[in-house]
């Protein structure tokens, strides 16, 4: 018999569970009270699995999730995680049935674009998915920034850093992510179970955890929190007894060049710390060019980081905003079908119109590329040289790149 594609139930789900556990060769059984916590805010009906025998060997799961698009608002996307199919089972088209589900559904429910983040790069490309957003990782050297360590750590301006704990993180958090959101296309929303998450609070009896991480906040000379960074540190000492700790970033949130700069030179401030690892961080972020001598931020990773697909390509490139006078007819490949067609956009500061056209096209391109235009990243002209698009008409990579392009690149901070 064919294995068989089903929603999960609640009885399903410790199985479920564990399947998915395997599949990202995580060591270990979850326990029925682990299960049974994780169950707690999960959406069974967007939960798939693959049942071959009564045994699960593939899991799939979706989630709501606000996306912000170029200038600040935000659309609705199918959030997709928790991908895997068991190594007994690959090459038998199992994701592409889970895929097929999934997407028809959050069509349904009327959902802009599907996102994810990818673990290897060749799977996402043939269901229309591409690269929006990337992340990059840097190192820093503390004893080369060139920072003043009697001055590093005392913000300019007025403003004032501010150690905090646990219940101040998810009283500031949500308040300045949501003020991020609206400057920074690519992040996705966080709701009140991802900062208690993040904050140690859940689980049975739904007690604090002991934090295993430093809070801060920034505060500007009004006394606004407009900046938080969350980073743990290791307990590395050198043969002969010296400091050599790295600080890890966790997160950090900042609404103003300002913070940002106060944050970043605060923890290249801490005693004892003599490596700072950024965490992800935008490809275009400010934090070298932050330090007296950028050559101490060392990149260690950059790489794909948040992939998308248009599920619906007339909401979702009139919902985005646009800094020029323009009309574009662009030629849609879909395998998938959803995306499939020639759309005529006309864009101007003041919006955006996308319609069916019979007009020639003036760029062809597949619905994975045109979600790696969509938030603003790409190069509709490099697309062109690499030959993932087609430039029908004359010029029509330069003005795809003048309507998409943005000054700042995306970035989504969170993975899912």
């Amino acid at each position: 018999m064919s294995p068989d594609v089903r929603t999960v139930t609640a009885s399903d789900y410790p199985d479920w569970l564990r399947a998915m556990e395997n599949g990202f060769l995580t060591p270990g059984a979850p326990t029925d009270e682990e299960a049974a916590e994780r169950l707690v805010g999960t959406d069974l009906s967007r939960v798939l699995g693959v049942f071959d025998g009564g045994r699960c060997v593939a899991t799939f799961r979706s989630f709501p999730q606000q996306l912000t698009v170029v200038g600040g608002v935000t659309v609705p996307a199918d959030a997709v995680s928790a991908v895997t199919v068991a190594p007994t089972h690959r090459r038998r088209g199992l994701l592409s049935r889970m895929m097929a589900t999934d997407l028809a559904a959050a069509r349904e429910r009327g959902e802009v674009v599907a996102t994810l983040i990818a673990a290897e790069y060749p799977i996402y490309g043939r269901f229309g998915f591409g690269p929006a957003t990337w992340n990059t990782e840097w190192e820093v050297s503390v004893h080369r920034a060139g920072l003043d360590p009697r001055r590093s750590g005392q913000p300019e301006g007025g403003g004032r850093i501010e150690a905090v704990d646990g219940a101040a993180v998810r009283k500031y958090g949500p308040e300045i992510h949501a003020r991020l959101a609206k400057l920074r296309a690519g992040v996705v929303d966080r709701d009140e179970r991802w900062w208690k998450g993040r904050t140690g609070v859940g689980g049975p009896g739904g007690r604090e955890k002991r934090a295993e991480t430093f809070s801060v906040v920034h505060r500007a000379p009004d006394g606004g929190v407009d900046g938080l960074m969350v980073y743990s540190t290791d307990a590395t000492w050198g043969d002969a007894r010296q400091p050599m700790n790295t600080a890890t970033v966790r997160d950090l949130i900042a609404l103003n060049p300002a913070a940002e700069r106060a944050l970043w030179h605060f923890v290249c401030s801490v005693d004892w710390i003599t490596t700072v690892r950024s965490g992800n961080r935008a490809p275009d972020d400010l934090l070298p060019l932050l330090l007296p001598d950028p050559r101490a931020a060392r990149t260690v990773t950059h790489t794909d980081w948040l992939w998308v697909r248009l599920l619906d390509v007339r909401r979702a490139l009139e919902a985005r905003s646009y800094e020029r006078e323009a009309s574009l007819v662009l030629d849609v490949r879909d395998e998938g079908g959803v995306a499939e067609g020639r759309f005529l956009l006309d864009v101007s500061p003041a919006g955006a119109c996308c319609t069916p056209t019979t007009r020639s096209a003036d760029l062809a391109l597949g619905a994975d590329e045109l979600a790696t235009l969509y938030l603003g990243d790409e190069s509709a002209r490099r697309l062109v040289d690499l030959g993932r698009a087609e430039e029908v008409r004359a010029g029509a990579a330069v003005t795809a790149d003048a309507v998409f392009r943005t000054g700042r690149r995306p970035w989504c901070p969170d993975v899912f």
